[in-house]
């Protein structure tokens, strides 16, 4: 673990740690926290794992992780480690065994009187078209072509088939299409962990929350979200299901010979990696785009499906049952993005963020027309039983961390840890109790996503708000929650 003293804080939440700190280090390590946040910093590794992205080859300016920081694979969950295109590297370990696990959140003109009554029918409806749980297969079981469609085109494939609407496409990060993405990288485990999967929840912590926007913060990017206090939102959190784990586990496996081949010195086995443009990066680089356009699809087709739960509800009781998308991100993704460093040099770099979101400043390229001059949405869920927000970037994101910012409360205590602390049923009663009504894919693992096992996301938010790198634009409370 890094000792206290080897930490530098720079201002009230920016904490530094220099490059001298390790030989081996090539750049400095930056963290946001606050000093309750920095106290449960020092119980993991997370530190020390931030740390150690510093060594990796080709690295830019300053590895940097967000308050939401805890222990993973290789990186911390919370990184954003950015590398130059043409001398650095690409490693799994900075993306995620969940490749392109996102969120997406969803409006509706209805407000929270009116669906109380039918939160319960309509959590069992969802329930049974949203299939969730360890390997839960889907309604929809793809074929070789139509998968590799899927694969190389993601949200486009939805579309085509009557899954999304156009407006679906330009409110999803990259329009929900990776064009660098190569199914025929995809390895044939892969493909058949895919084949039953589309359209699935999932486990874990991954969930359909059904929310109402208690405060509006900045009325300006909440007028063009379409969000207004007292509305009921739906929130989607997922990725790309068994398909993408084997892409991630296929490449880790294929790494460990090319960190052999190409000379490279690691402190961690798990941070695994390959030059960006040797034919290992980039065959990487597309299975990762394939497998986020599977991610991304997977998402649409479950919108598809909440949709048609609204539907089948609330038709006949009110002719504002439809659900239109908001926004969707990315927040476990290696992205090649041109940002200009403080130097006022434009470099091309590979930006790694894991358990981290985009969070582009107005103006960005490739922001939907009408969040172009309020910045991206960056949506930052809670846990269960806490608040979740939404936000927007900013300029400072764009100079100070590669347009990025966190991604939710981030664990305090492990998934065996929670579980021996909380009884499922137990804490399904005391969520009722508080209003808020949990269709759990088992006791269990909702055990293990209790509220107590996370940092509390309101301060996770104070600390990226503060500093600046986002900024608030409205709090959401839950109703209804759907658990993998």
């Amino acid at each position: 673990m890094i000792a206290r003293n080897a930490i530098i804080q720079t201002s009230q939440y920016v904490f530094d740690i220099l490059q001298t700190h390790r030989a081996d280090m090539r750049t400095p390590a930056r963290f946001y926290s606050s000093p309750s946040l920095l106290k449960g910093l020092m119980t993991d590794n997370s530190l020390e794992q931030l740390v150690n992205t510093a060594t990796l080859p080709g690295v830019v300016e300053k590895v940097l992780a967000m308050p939401d920081i805890h222990q993973g694979y290789g990186f911390p969950i919370g990184g954003v480690v950015a590398t130059d295109v043409s001398n650095g590297v690409i490693s799994p370990g900075g993306v995620g065994y969940d490749i392109n696990c996102g969120i997406r959140l969803l409006g509706t003109q209805l407000d929270a009187a009116f669906i109380a009554p039918f939160v319960d029918t309509l959590l069992a409806v969802l329930y049974g078209n949203c299939p969730s749980g360890v390997g839960k297969g889907g309604v929809i079981r793809l074929k070789e072509k139509a998968l590799n469609q899927v694969l190389e085109r993601g949200a486009e494939w939805a579309l085509k088939n009557g899954y999304a609407t156009e407006e679906d496409l330009v409110k999803t990060e990259e329009n929900g299409s990776l064009s660098r993405a190569d199914a025929d990288m995809v390895s044939p485990r892969a493909k058949e962990r895919g084949k039953g999967q589309m359209g699935t929840l999932g486990s874990g912590n991954h969930f359909i929350e059904l929310d109402v926007v208690q405060e509006v913060f900045d009325p300006i990017p909440a007028s063009r979200m379409g969000l207004f206090e007292g509305q009921v939102v739906v929130q989607i959190h997922c990725g790309s299901r068994g398909l993408g784990h084997q892409v991630c586990g296929d490449y880790v496996k294929r790494f460990h010979k090319s960190v052999r081949k190409y000379g490279i010195d690691l402190p961690d086995r798990e941070l695994v990696c390959a030059p960006v443009t040797s034919p290992e990066g980039d065959a990487y680089l597309a299975a990762m785009n394939a497998a986020a356009n599977y991610a991304f699809a997977n998402r649409q087709v479950l919108t598809h499906q909440i949709r048609r739960s609204f539907e089948q509800v609330l038709a006949r009781k009110t002719s504002k049952f439809h659900v239109y998308q908001i926004y969707d991100i990315a927040h476990n993704m290696a992205k090649i993005e041109t940002h200009t460093l403080p130097s006022g040099r434009a470099r091309k770099l590979c930006v790694h963020r894991k358990g981290a979101t985009r969070a582009f400043g107005p103006g960005a390229p490739g922001l939907p027309a009408v969040y172009r001059d309020v910045g991206q949405p960056v949506l930052v869920p809670g846990s269960m039983g806490t608040t979740s927000w939404v936000l927007v970037g900013t300029e400072t994101a764009m100079k100070e961390t590669f347009g990025s910012c966190c991604h939710g409360a981030g664990r305090a205590m492990s998934r065996n840890q929670a579980k021996k602390l909380v009884r499922g049923t137990k804490l399904r009663e005391e969520l009722l109790k508080s209003g808020i009504n949990v269709r759990p894919g088992s006791l269990s693992g909702l055990a293990e996503e209790a509220p107590i096992a996370y940092k509390d996301v309101n301060e996770v938010v104070n600390v990226v708000h503060n500093v600046g790198i986002a900024k608030k634009v409205a709090r959401l409370s839950p109703i209804g929650v759907i658990k993998g």
